[in-house]
């Protein structure tokens, strides 16, 4: 009787694992499938996403993706730096659950950010978005990639503040955003404190390495006299 319900449990939980790890490579394949659709490339370097193929880890093959193993379709990396690629943020991303690195940079890349970044790439450790053509203001909310220890998007045209939730990023090792049209007070890091070449190129800056606030000024102005009286 005991071998019989071991038999069936270990039935069970194979099936499970099987339908886990396949629907985990579906997913990955959705991802990439969802990118190629939603780019456009005029230079024809995404050629070798070729979705035809059926055989385990074709994914790992394709130009810019590197898998966590290269006979099995679980994105860990994505490179697509200076390919000429056009378009929009792409969202499928969402669809490639183990991804940890993502450089779209040096493309032709164009509007906002999505508002909800840290559902679409959550679990993301480096982030590359740097010399596109990004617009609007900086998602507060990957300030909930909490993984994050690299940020680059400098040479972008990203308006308003710096999201103060960046400060949460307590693994923050590289940060810049480097000519862009920000202002406003920079993001206090607890642990890390990027240099002024991180905020270069944003007159409207303040803060931190740079120039304390005008509010900071007329704070201490008031200090320094209420001492004095």
């Amino acid at each position: 009787m005991m071998t019989r319900i071991w038999m069936i449990l270990s039935l069970c939980l194979w099936i499970f694992i099987t339908s886990y790890r396949s629907n985990a490579v579906q997913s990955d394949i959705d991802c990439l499938r969802s990118i190629k659709q939603s780019l456009q490339d005029p230079e024809n370097l995404l050629s070798s996403w070729d979705f035809s193929n059926s055989t385990e880890g074709f994914i790992c093959r394709f130009t810019g993706v590197e898998c966590w193993h290269p006979d099995e379709s679980r994105v860990l990396n994505i490179y697509l730096s200076d390919m000429g690629l056009k378009g929009q943020f792409p969202l499928g991303l969402k669809n490639c659950t183990s991804l940890t690195g993502l450089d779209l940079s040096s493309n032709k890349l164009e509007g906002s950010l999505p508002a909800n970044m840290s559902d679409i790439v959550g679990y993301i450790t480096s982030l590359d978005l740097s010399s596109n053509n990004f617009v609007g203001e900086i998602p507060g909310t990957i300030g909930n990639c909490s993984f994050l220890n690299v940020l680059r998007l400098n040479n972008n045209h990203f308006t308003g503040q710096i999201p103060g939730q960046l400060g949460a990023l307590k693994r923050m090792k590289e940060f810049s955003v480097a000519n862009n049209g920000l202002t406003g007070q920079v993001p206090f890091f607890g642990n890390f404190t990027p240099s002024a070449s991180s905020y270069a190129g944003n007159p409207g800056l303040c803060g931190g390495p740079l120039s304390p606030c005008e509010d900071t000024k007329k704070n201490n102005s008031g200090l320094i006299i209420g001492n004095t009286l």
